[in-house]
């Protein structure tokens, strides 16, 4: 079959034909989108083989790859407060994460990469190496830690004795840790944070053979201060994702 014609088929028909993974973008408090775009994917019992994710797509991706169910990670975003992760603290960014680690652990149901349910890759920045790795052993609260470690508004998150950031910093799709023959899903979330261009080339989806993207224009801006605008988002991203699955 020709790639004009595989890109043509509906999205639910591409994918129940084989198996596919899922990756999921960095986006600033993009977690509700992509709840809202997996609660969609599980309405329609279409469960990726593996899951990758860059800071906000690593946080969803690793609580789903944990167990929760999509509509539980949503009831938890739905009831989250800007107290529950907000913890100011001197150092190299706003806030220490003390809060934001308490809150993961209290959410997750295991603890460990290695008792996920689904493969997972988290996508983190080195800025000792000035490069990205992927995640795949050890700590979840430490692993998304450090994914979502905005610069400026997290300090940096040490792991082996080494910092990380937020992965998204040269892995904005989060598809570091996938593989060129990988069946992939990329849900893309448009760029609204004030310092990345929205043409830059790191800001624009990606290109590769074997992938869908799927990309919610209209999105509203969230942020620790515009928390109700996440359960907009959320609901956004649900019925957008719900339209594209029920065509047939």
């Amino acid at each position: 079959m020709n790639p004009s014609a595989e890109q043509d088929k509906y999205l639910k028909a591409w994918l129940t034909e084989a198996p596919f993974s899922l990756a999921m973008s960095s986006g600033f408090f993009g977690f509700y989108a992509h709840t809202g775009f997996i609660k969609a994917l599980e309405a329609h019992q279409l469960k990726p083989q593996t899951l990758h994710g860059a800071s906000a797509g690593a946080l969803t991706a690793a609580l789903w790859a944990a167990g929760l169910k999509a509509e539980t990670i949503a009831e938890h975003l739905n009831q989250l407060q800007r107290q529950d992760f907000w913890d100011p603290y001197p150092g190299p960014g706003i806030l220490r994460g003390k809060k934001f680690a308490q809150k993961l652990s209290e959410l997750l149901p295991v603890k460990e990469f290695s008792e996920c349910q689904t493969p997972l890759f988290i996508s983190v920045f080195d800025p000792v190496a000035l490069k990205t790795i992927s995640l795949t052993a050890g700590s979840l609260t430490t692993a998304i830690r450090a994914s979502c470690a905005v610069p400026f508004m997290f300090h940096p998150v040490w792991n082996d004795r080494r910092p990380y950031l937020d992965g998204g910093i040269r892995d904005r799709p989060g598809l570091f840790g996938a593989q060129k023959d990988e069946r992939l899903l990329y849900h893309h979330l448009l760029p609204r944070s004030f310092w990345r261009r929205k043409k830059a080339k790191s800001s624009l989806a990606p290109q590769r053979a074997l992938m869908r993207t799927v990309a919610v224009p209209g999105l509203p801006k969230v942020s620790p201060f515009k928390l109700a605008e996440g359960r907009r988002a959320l609901t956004q991203a649900y019925d957008y994702t719900m339209h594209l699955l029920d065509k047939c």
